[in-house]
């Protein structure tokens, strides 16, 4: 399982790219607190990445979430892209699970899940969704929930399909 720092770090920058980018077209609010997260870690302020071309603002602001002060900040950002622009794959995996949720977000979780259930909601989501993508999400589901299934930690540690390489 990796924190959300870490996946950072790993990504490619491609997808954290991504991230950053929808999450500045469509969430402008969580790309503020970012952004002002970023600025505040270098001991700046906000107005000076306002003031670069956009590019170079997120290449740093990548840069920075790759840090572990900044864990809170790439959690809520990584969170908040998933719930916003990645809806399938989340709905997609507790539908696989016979989870209720209400677009990708369930109140209650199972405090455990079928060894088969799970490797099959696995699959269904290497299968249908870019594996990069996949493997954020379920490294981020267990790390952002309080329920923690240790056979979902077994799988994103020994399974070499849900690896990020740097």
């Amino acid at each position: 399982m990796l924190n959300a720092y870490e996946l950072f770090g790993f990504m490619s920058p491609a997808l954290a790219t991504e991230i950053i980018e929808t999450t500045f077209a469509t969430h402008k609010e969580l790309y503020r607190a970012t952004l002002a997260a970023v600025a505040e870690a270098r001991k700046l302020r906000p107005v000076f990445y306002e003031r670069k071309p956009r590019t170079e603002r997120h290449k740093d602001m990548i840069d920075m979430l790759c840090r572990p002060r900044l864990d809170a900040a790439a959690s809520a950002l990584i969170r908040g892209w998933l719930m916003k622009n990645e809806t399938a794959i989340l709905k997609d995996f507790l539908d696989a699970l016979g989870i209720a949720h209400k677009d990708g977000a369930a109140e209650d979780l199972p405090a455990t899940v079928e060894d088969a259930k799970l490797k099959g909601a696995v699959d269904l989501l290497l299968g249908k969704h870019p594996r990069e993508k996949v493997v954020v999400y379920l490294n981020a589901f267990d790390a952002m929930n309080e329920v923690r299934w240790p056979n979902l930690k077994e799988l994103l540690e020994k399974d070499e399909r849900l690896q990020l390489v740097a």
